[in-house]
């Protein structure tokens, strides 16, 4: 059979062997997937709409403590929402600190030395700024 002839499913594109080459591509749900920050493919693409999602939810932490002031609540009930808040906050960042270091530095490692020392030194300055609040 020739590559324009159809396949047992019908299809009549160019046959596919072991020995052509296949596009790069970065599958979606695969956590240990490297990154190519070049398509603005980023370490947190496979989970976006779950951070979207958790993101949302700390936005409605935030309004629920502005509407907690407008009805004058109880400011150790305020204090106890600020904290619920700061630690989803938290979380989100090492989640997605998690994320950067596996994808972002694993893509700078196959680039090379001076790439990896650029990303490790980035993500340690993102690890100073959150240890600084």
């Amino acid at each position: 059979m020739t590559s324009t002839e159809a396949d047992a499913n019908g299809s009549t594109g160019p046959a596919v062997t072991p020995d052509t080459p296949q596009p790069e591509t970065v599958p979606q749900g695969d956590p240990n997937a490297v990154t190519n920050h070049d398509l603005g493919i980023h370490g947190y693409a496979h989970q976006k709409d779950a951070h979207l999602k958790r993101l949302r939810r700390i936005e409605g932490q935030i309004r629920g403590l502005q509407r907690m002031l407008e009805e004058d609540v109880y400011c150790i009930d305020i204090l106890t929402q600020v904290s619920a808040s700061t630690k989803g906050l938290q979380s989100f960042g090492l989640q997605l600190l998690e994320e950067h270091l596996r994808h972002c530095v694993a893509d700078a490692a196959v680039k090379g030395p001076e790439a990896i020392d650029a990303k490790v030194q980035e993500a340690t300055k993102a690890i100073e700024r959150m240890l600084r609040t």
